[in-house]
């Protein structure tokens, strides 16, 4: 073994034994939250899935079911209203990330889910995947910067592990255990050959996943995209993809003015975006004269790339009045990267067939970090069992 091959080794198992816990961890919660908001649905259909009616049936407006919603929850406070353009899906009213009611737009009838079980598994996933399970505005960042460093050691094994991979002889023989599964008559060979053939086919997503990560867990990570992209840091630092555009001015309205509805600014965001899937917008629609502010709608559309783009469109509530239009192309170019960085952590940013590879590469590291740290411990206590054979003779 050359003298730099050996160096790379034994930094390759250092940094596996060091951060090999934390990292599989990481891989772990990664693979459960590859499709969170898919299994948070299914496991909620029972609220959020509604019989349709025949073609052409009458929905009540938003502002209609929001005061449903506050007739059978009179303490409720959602923050948003979801409205999807599937005619199975209810109107969503979510408090927080793992409760809210759900409206059938038909009907008037309000729902909860029977258990919220599956988004507090994902809301502690998330919690141990960001943070170590950390909470509090203190111990976070602690847990955030544990959990960027085992990112970093994990993508140093993936680059690693690419290079101590590839085999000195070039022939099929020594390939074949490399790149594919074999029998084993032995622990050690099973672990060798597992490690070696999990690592090569999901080395490349690895790390991707864990590049992407970077401008999640460190500040100079999420400068560099300015940097590479040659924008502006604002002064109030780097910016994430889906940060609000800046607010809209809204002309101070006339005397004794009214606001138009939701349900009038609803229809205006739908003629403008005819290719809607889905709107956002806020719970609360009581405008204060003294000091407008836009009402703001957040769509997702079919067909944009990547996929996770949004457009938000602000209106002035007194006039209905569009003010301002944002789409992912009026994002700066930094903006524009983190867009595609955030999303292609998980895999969203290309489709269901990307998260499912990303699924699948992160549980094939939790088998990465068991059969590294076996290899090394077999390595360690046969180093040991050879200096006392040594010792005795």
């Amino acid at each position: 073994m050359s003298v730099l091959r050996s160096t790379l080794f034994w930094l390759h198992l250092a940094a596996g034994v060091i951060g090999g816990l934390v990292i599989a961890m990481l891989c772990f919660t990664g693979t459960a939250l590859a499709f969170e908001k898919e299994l948070v649905a299914w496991a909620e259909r029972d609220a959020r899935r509604i019989e349709a009616p025949g073609a052409g049936a009458a929905r009540l407006g938003v502002d209609e079911l929001a005061a449903r919603v506050r007739q059978a929850f009179p303490d409720a406070k959602p923050g948003n209203i979801v409205l999807a353009r599937d005619p199975h899906t209810a109107v969503a009213f979510p408090v927080s990330r793992t409760e809210g009611y759900h409206a059938n737009p038909y009907t008037g009838e309000v729902r909860q889910p029977a258990s919220y079980a599956m988004g507090r598994f994902m809301q502690t996933m998330l919690a141990w995947h960001r943070y170590l399970g950390f909470s509090g505005e203190k111990s976070r960042p602690h847990g955030k910067l544990v959990t960027g460093i085992a990112n970093l050691a994990f993508c140093f094994l993936a680059l690693s592990g690419l290079v101590l991979w590839w085999p000195r002889s070039l022939s099929w023989r020594a390939f074949r255990p490399a790149v594919w599964f074999t029998q084993n008559a032995s622990a050690r060979g099973r672990d060798w050959n597992w490690h070696n053939v999990l690592g090569f086919w999901s080395a490349p997503v690895l790390i991707t996943l864990t590049l992407t990560a970077m401008p999640i867990s460190f500040r100079w990570a999420a400068d560099l995209t300015y940097t590479l992209t040659g924008t502006p840091l604002p002064a109030s630092g780097p910016q994430s993809s889906g940060a609000p555009p800046p607010a809209a001015t809204v002309p101070a309205p006339a005397a004794a003015a009214q606001t138009v509805s939701r349900d009038a600014l609803l229809a205006t965001v739908q003629r403008e975006l005819p290719a809607w899937q889905t709107v956002t917008f806020r719970f609360a629609h009581q405008p204060d004269p003294a000091k407008p502010q836009a009402v703001t709608f957040t769509v997702r559309e079919a067909g944009t790339w990547p996929r996770t783009a949004t457009t938000t469109l602000q209106f002035d509530p007194f006039t209905g009045t569009l003010l301002q239009r944002d789409g992912y192309a009026d994002l700066s170019p930094a903006r524009q990267l983190r867009a595609w960085t955030r999303f292609l952590h998980t895999g969203e940013a290309l489709g269901p067939w990307a998260q499912f590879i990303a699924a699948v590469a992160s549980f094939a590291g939790v088998i990465l970090v068991w059969t590294g740290l076996a290899l090394a411990f077999r390595r360690l206590l046969g180093r040991k069992a050879g200096a006392a054979a040594r010792n005795a003779n």
